[in-house]
């Protein structure tokens, strides 16, 4: 099956998915900066606690979305017992998808009055 196919069919993402691809699209991350990066970028909204946390990484891992970073951190900043995790091309077309996805949905709820488009004009 072709990469875009495998991702496409995945969506829509859970928001717990979907917050874990974001925050590896930039960089690889082990587990506990991943909980901070979500946490911080939904104001609180969602934290991810370690056992849903580590669950979704299996899954998302066994699906090939992720894998583990085999580059690791100066040794002085690293610790040996985390694991770093990155994003991989199958992972970041799932993540595309899923944002032009949620971007359609955006649009129409402009389109239908509902949101304001991006300058304050309905």
């Amino acid at each position: 099956m072709a990469t875009a196919d495998r991702s496409t069919k995945q969506t829509p993402l859970t928001p717990t998915v979907f917050e874990i691809l974001l925050s590896l699209n930039e960089k690889q991350l082990h587990g506990y900066a991943i909980m901070s990066t979500v946490k911080e970028r939904t104001g609180g909204r969602l934290e991810l606690l370690p056992g849903s946390l580590y669950r979704a990484l299996s899954r998302l891992e066994a699906s090939e979305w992720i894998e583990v970073s085999e580059l690791r951190p100066e040794e002085v900043l690293d610790d040996a017992r985390r694991r770093y995790y990155q994003l991989t091309a199958l992972g970041r077309s799932a993540l595309q998808a899923e944002a032009h996805r949620l971007q359609d949905l955006v649009n129409a709820a402009i389109k239908s009055n509902l949101l304001e488009k991006p300058g304050g004009t309905r």
